[in-house]
């Protein structure tokens, strides 16, 4: 029976990878960002500002999950000719059954609305992509998409030197006027309604000169052909109910859940939003930086049109601070070397082979403590939750300019996956990020220095700061048990650093 079973096994991953392609891109329409949005709602409220600003950008921060989501709805609600969404994951849960609820009130009214998923991060149901791309202005393409459709775990695993690399873009434009760039994805953890986990992070809301190049950003990838329309993968349109059965099915999801605390939480601060009018923006230079979407069909080594190598071009050099925000922290030997010539903060993860070589250099490091075991009103203040997850990558320098977006500083990020950001040069931002994290790292975050014994050799010890100020010093990484940390022996000891 077990050599049936093999035999079966056999023969379907040869069929799979005998007849799984992608479909042909040749009579695909490609699209554009729509120009001359001025007079729409959005650009009644920006334009004169932008005016009275040439050539700078208009900067607001989005550290509050909840307020994170509102902005979104009331973006696409506000939305006059056009919505544009990319982004790696997006759940079919509370938060993103009321986005796509906006996205269709919005197509309903006339509006363009296109949105590009990742096929791997998003992992959605092809049948309700295809009812919601059933509507005639709403479309939805997937990025390096998973070729056959029916058996995508396993083709997955037939495909994977393919589709190992990822778009992990998160952006969303309205009108070419404003736009939201940063880490989060679509989803309950993201937006503070989870009950499980949730996720400290980072976007910032932008109106200016940048939202056209944001808009650039979006069409190639669009445009590319790596992005496949749902309709083309399937091989056929929805049925011709499917769109009116999935807003019923919607519509009563959405009803049942009017009265729930989170639901009344953001209903009211979107109401005090409307009201106030003026969400507070800052000033200045705003520099777009991302991948370019064909890098995931060149080998990783080759760095054109990397976000990294447009980075490097800018030749920021810090001379009195520079903060690094990432939830994975794997510089490489190259990372190592810059950071080893600045003073960084970091707050990190995932990078035990290179903490002595940092500390070493005088680096500063900060390791996020598990969640509930900090100081809970230190987490509130930082992430806007006492149950918060790192997950934002914001980069800090000088207190003069702040890259949001995307990219974790890993190899994944820079060699493998697509990434997004912008750089923000405004003082005013840079410093409410530092104000915002530093006063509560030794709350947040262990502290990790060296230490040297009266033989000369060094080791790393763990600092923990309590609330009345006293500290306490560890010999090995706190809260992590002894199989976790032959698990991470383990793991350091194969070549897939790449990977991480």
């Amino acid at each position: 029976m077990a050599r049936f079973q093999r035999l079966i096994a056999g023969v379907l991953a040869l069929a799979l990878a005998a007849c799984a392609s992608l479909p042909p891109q040749s009579n695909r329409v490609q699209t554009f960002a729509l120009q001359d949005t001025e007079s729409t709602p959005l650009g009644a409220i920006f334009v004169p500002d932008e005016q009275s600003h040439p050539g700078n950008t208009a900067f607001h921060l989005l550290p509050d999950a909840v307020d994170a989501l509102v902005a979104r709805i009331l973006v696409a609600e506000m939305a006059g000719r056009s919505l544009d969404l990319q982004y790696y994951i997006w759940h079919d849960d509370l938060t993103g059954r009321e986005l796509a609820a906006a996205l269709l009130k919005a197509a309903d009214r006339g509006v363009r609305v296109r949105v590009l998923l990742d096929d791997l991060g998003t992992n959605a149901d092809d049948q309700v992509l295809l009812a919601l791309s059933s509507h005639p202005n709403l479309k939805i393409r997937l990025f390096n998409p998973v070729a056959s459709r029916h058996f995508k775990t396993l083709a997955a695993g037939l495909e994977f030197s393919r589709v190992d690399r990822r778009m992990h873009n998160k952006a969303m434009i309205a009108d070419n006027e404003a736009a939201i760039v940063g880490g989060r994805n679509i989803g309950d953890e993201y937006f503070g309604a989870s009950s499980v986990v949730a996720f400290g992070d980072l976007d910032v809301l932008v109106h200016g000169p940048v939202v056209r190049k944001v808009s650039v950003a979006f069409d190639e990838f669009w445009n590319s052909e790596s992005s496949y329309s749902i309709e083309q993968l399937m091989g056929h349109p929805a049925e011709p109910s499917a769109l009116a059965g999935y807003r019923a099915k919607l519509d009563e999801y959405i009803k049942s859940e009017h009265d729930s605390p989170y639901v009344a939480r953001a209903r009211q601060r979107l109401a005090r939003v409307v009201q106030a009018g003026d969400t507070g923006f800052a000033w200045g230079q705003a520099t777009l930086l991302y991948d370019d979407p064909s890098k995931i069909t060149r080998d990783p080594t080759d760095a054109k049109g990397h976000l990294m190598t447009r980075f490097a071009a800018l030749n920021l050099k810090p001379t009195h601070e520079m903060l690094i925000i990432s939830p994975y922290f794997v510089p490489g030997k190259e990372g190592v070397a810059w950071i080893s010539d600045l003073t960084v903060a970091a707050v990190n993860a995932g990078y035990q082979h290179y903490r002595k070589d940092l500390l070493e250099a005088g680096v500063r490091l900060y390791e996020l403590k598990p969640v509930g075991s900090a100081n809970v009103k230190a987490q509130r203040e930082f992430f806007g939750s006492s149950k918060a997850s790192l997950h934002a990558k914001t980069y800090v320098f000088d207190r003069q300019s702040v890259f949001i977006g995307s990219m974790n500083l890993d190899p994944r990020s820079s060699k493998l996956n697509t990434e997004i950001g912008v750089l923000c040069d405004s003082p005013v931002i840079a410093g409410q990020v530092i104000d915002d994290v530093e006063p509560h790292l030794d709350q947040i975050a262990w502290r990790v220095e060296l230490r040297t014994d009266a033989n000369g050799r060094s080791r790393i010890v763990w600092i923990e700061t309590a609330d009345n100020g006293t500290s306490t010093e560890y010999d090995s990484e706190p809260d992590v048990s002894f199989t976790r940390r032959i698990s991470v022996w383990f793991l350091g000891l194969l070549p897939i650093e790449s990977q991480l």
